[in-house]
């Protein structure tokens, strides 16, 4: 009943987390949304705060256990996941997890991500009624997951239409009417030797710009960001990731919060092309493994974070030829400030905090 309700895709990816963890008695949960390269693209989690999130630092992108799946699109249960030969352990600040439950989950014939569920309640390992439950509910989860998807085009039609009706509109009316205006503007020359008629023609014209910019009003108050407006900054980020993942071997996930995206909704393309900015450089002087590309809430700011494991710079020093300009330059104009961690050796974390 849940997963066929009218949720939009990131809610319904969430509540699969929190359905998966029910079913099976698990403590913790995720689900890892795999990108064009095969890797993680997303990673959806359930009984990790915030902070412990925080804590652990980069969203894993596909390795030991978690690869598995994704190299081997088959149920995988596990006693103790350190025993796996295959197992690369954990990062620091991760908390301790030892069962483990691992089904892919399938929209149609492609394999959209898989589900990973630790710690059974109770003690213990999961049982082999798990796992069946687990397959039948990812199932369920694909269809759902499709119908989303389907709904979310439908909605980005009706927008691309509602653009065309609303260029029209403008062409119609706005356009047209400053058209006007000019046109009576450049005939008050025959006028010049009668100033109370090129006085009334003044004050028609500016009537006339007054109204214009009253329409004009009144289609922004209409249009605002739009109910779907933090989607599209959370389509365009993964998007932005997907491109750049296609002509490297960089591991790139992007995670966005959707109150963030709200915030930053009417920003959308100023956002976009600072996470450009910051990715094109990371990859090009950094030398990176791993990139991440987060857009969170903190506070009464939201903040643009891109962070890499490259070979870091001293950033006092360079003060030209590693795209800082250009990075400045974006956070200006999203009326924000640019803050960067770097030591050599040890990455960089560019980061753009804007008032929400």
């Amino acid at each position: 009943m849940v997963l066929v309700s009218e949720l939009s895709l990131p809610s319904i990816l969430q509540k699969i987390v929190e359905l998966a963890c029910q079913v099976a008695d698990a403590r913790y949960g995720a689900l890892g949304v795999l990108g064009d390269d095969g890797l993680i693209a997303d990673f959806i989690t359930h009984g990790v705060t915030e902070e412990e999130r925080r804590a652990i630092g980069h969203l894993p992108v596909g390795r030991g256990i978690l690869g598995v799946l994704i190299h081997e699109a088959h149920p995988l249960r596990l006693a103790r996941i350190r025993s796996d030969a295959r197992s690369v352990g954990f990062p620091p600040n991760h908390p301790p997890m030892t069962s483990f439950l691992g089904v892919p989950l399938r929209v149609r014939d492609h394999v959209y991500g898989n589900l990973y569920l630790t710690e059974k309640v109770g003690g213990g390992e999961f049982t082999q009624y798990d796992e069946e439950a687990v397959i039948t509910l990812a199932a369920q989860a694909g269809v759902a997951i499709e119908n989303a998807r389907i709904r979310e085009e439908l909605k980005r039609l009706a927008v691309l239409g509602d653009r065309e009706r609303i260029a029209k509109e403008l062409h119609d009316g706005v356009v047209q009417a400053l058209f006007a205006v000019g046109m009576s503007l450049q005939a008050s020359d025959s006028l010049a030797e009668d100033p109370s008629a090129v006085r009334t023609r003044l004050r028609e014209a500016v009537e006339a710009i007054d109204g214009v910019i009253r329409d004009l009003r009144n289609y922004i108050f209409g249009l605002g960001p739009g109910a779907a407006a933090d989607r599209e900054l959370d389509r365009a980020l993964h998007e932005l990731a997907g491109e750049f993942r296609r002509g490297t071997d960089v591991a790139i996930a992007v995670e966005v919060d959707r109150t963030a995206a709200e915030a930053l909704a009417s920003r959308a393309p100023d956002v976009v092309q600072a996470a450009r900015e910051a990715l094109s450089n990371a990859i090009r002087h950094a030398d990176p493994q791993t990139v991440s590309v987060e857009l969170r809430r903190d506070g009464e700011h939201v903040v643009l974070e891109v962070e890499d494991d490259g070979a870091g710079f001293d950033p006092g020093a360079a003060r030209t030829g590693r795209g800082l300009g250009n990075l400045r330059t974006r956070a200006e104009a999203l009326g924000g400030e640019l803050e960067i961690r770097s030591e050599a050796g040890g990455g960089t974390a560019v980061r753009i905090v804007v008032p929400a």
